[in-house]
């Protein structure tokens, strides 16, 4: 009888045992914090891989700088100017272009780091360094400048000024980071004249499609280097309608909403469409 007693008493401690082990809510929340970490830094090793590309193609653009000052100069040196005069002008032209861009391109790093507000302090002194290296390039084309000025080359159609070179420039790049969104329940899309629902059967299972001529003024406009997160306010079950490589983007918000859309990797998610069109229920 004692040997029954015992195994009642023992019972429910060896099914205990047997089950799964319970989820140990600490360790779950250090888990959330890591995959929180991870994000983040996944997100900064973009944001650090677009700031290498950028000083990789200053300093491409400084070689070829360097090149053409070569050429000016050796063309410069024999003397006879007179019959090189085009293609002069041409070198020193793209010379200031490349100027130009690598301004742009600078002042654009600079203000994406204190938007950013991030305190990459490499990133600070590498731009800093890029800075010394374009006003001393400044100085050297300046005085190349004179120098062909004074051999009678004439250079006054050159297009010298930074700034309009560097306007130029920016309205490339504007148009280059443009893209638009929209975002809504179907119903409310196909009435405002963006989407279209075709195929199915019947009436059933027919597929939302962007309209070929959609109404482009329902759209937001957002600057693809600098927004990456679009607001949905809690949306429900929100699917894209556009194409973007599913890689490039995440949900972010709590069970059931989603309170915006996160763009992780810029360059590929506008690839195949500058125009992003998000469903909601």
């Amino acid at each position: 009888m004692k040997k029954y007693l015992l195994l009642l008493l023992f019972a429910p401690f060896f099914f205990a045992c047997s089950n799964e082990p319970k989820s140990d809510p600490v360790v779950d929340s250090l888990n959330k914090v890591n995959s929180g970490l991870n994000s983040k830094v996944g997100e900064q090793d973009s944001t650090i891989e677009a700031y290498l590309k950028a000083f990789n193609d200053i300093q491409d653009n400084l070689d070829e700088i360097k090149q053409k000052e070569k050429m000016v100069n050796a063309a410069a040196a024999s003397g006879d100017v007179s019959s090189q005069q085009d293609q002069i002008k041409a070198d020193i032209q793209a010379i200031y272009d490349l100027m130009a861009q690598n301004k742009q391109k600078l002042a654009s790093m600079s203000k994406k780091l204190k938007g950013a507000n991030k305190e990459i302090e490499e990133l600070k002194r590498m731009i800093q360094r890029l800075e010394t290296q374009l006003n001393e390039k400044d100085v050297e084309i300046t005085a190349l400048k004179d120098q062909l000025e004074k051999l009678n080359v004439e250079l006054s159609t050159i297009a010298m000024n930074y700034q309009n070179l560097e306007d130029q420039s920016d309205q490339k790049t504007e148009k280059l980071n443009s893209a638009w969104y929209a975002f809504g329940t179907s119903k409310e899309l196909i009435k405002q004249g963006v989407l279209t629902k075709e195929g199915g059967f019947i009436g059933i299972g027919k597929a939302e499609k962007l309209k070929a001529d959609f109404n482009k003024n329902y759209f937001t406009k957002v600057d693809i280097s600098k927004d990456n997160e679009i607001s949905l306010g809690g949306a429900k079950k929100p699917h894209l309608v556009t194409t973007h490589p599913a890689g490039s983007y995440k949900w972010e918000g709590p069970e059931n909403k989603v309170e915006k859309l996160v763009i992780t990797n810029a360059e590929d998610f506008w690839s195949a469409s500058k125009y992003l069109v998000i469903v909601v229920d």
